[in-house]
């Protein structure tokens, strides 16, 4: 079985993209390209890629609806390239379903370490032999080990990194798990000072998984983090 992967590159610089494909060809990955990304839902259909790489400054379509878009459609790993760098765009993209935001121009070793460690979150480590397999919180049944998350007995759609995170909090009930942490684990080393991806993607996990109504799963410790209330 081959152990090549399919990266989308959403981007209108050809530059750019020669840089990325060569060396992402030279990496084990095949790299289909949009230009203008008016054909990139198209193009995440037919190739159903591992990645994409999405710049938000397209000539064709607002990047942004289109993170929307594919989110919608997948919950391949997104990886926003972009030019902006004002945080109140990177959180908008986080919150349309991005995985990770990088600002132009970039290392082309931090691009593939990126890669990597979004689609380690898509094929999560096998667990310790002392971590819980099926946790339950409240109408919530978090079944760790087949990455399957119900409520009410309903299936609650989570892409990998929403469940990666909430594998964090599952495999450690009640205990305070710090924003540096959750970075470290989920994100990988580097994040550890980017609260709004964790500011973000708990918000992501209690709008899907919480009732308004009714008590937190999630405890917030201010200035610290976040607990996970089971049982």
């Amino acid at each position: 079985m081959s152990d090549r992967t399919t990266v989308l590159l959403v981007e209108d610089d050809q530059n750019i993209v020669d840089l990325v494909r060569s060396n992402l060809i030279a990496r084990a990955h095949d790299v289909v390209v949009s230009k203008d990304g008016l054909d990139a839902v198209a193009m995440l259909e037919a190739n159903e890629p591992d990645a994409v790489l999405l710049d938000l400054m397209l000539p064709g379509i607002d990047g942004f609806e289109l993170c929307r878009e594919l989110r919608e459609r997948s919950s391949v790993g997104i990886i926003v390239l972009s030019a902006r760098r004002a945080e109140t765009d990177k959180v908008r993209a986080l919150n349309l379903g991005a995985d990770d935001y990088m600002t132009k121009p970039f290392g082309i070793e931090e691009l593939l370490a990126r890669i990597n460690a979004t689609l380690r979150r898509s094929r999560p480590a096998p667990l310790a032999p002392t971590a819980p397999t099926l946790v339950r919180a409240g109408d919530v049944e978090i079944d760790v080990a087949a990455s399957k998350v119900t409520k009410a007995g309903s299936l609650v759609h989570l892409t990998p990194t929403e469940f990666a995170l909430l594998r964090e909090f599952a495999t450690n009930p009640g205990v305070l798990l710090t924003h540096a942490t959750l970075l470290r684990r989920v994100w990988g080393h580097g994040y550890e000072t980017q609260t709004e991806y964790t500011r973000v993607y708990m918000a992501r996990l209690r709008a899907k998984l919480e009732d308004p109504a009714g008590p937190p799963l999630f405890v917030t410790e201010p200035r610290s983090g976040y607990r996970f209330v089971a049982g």
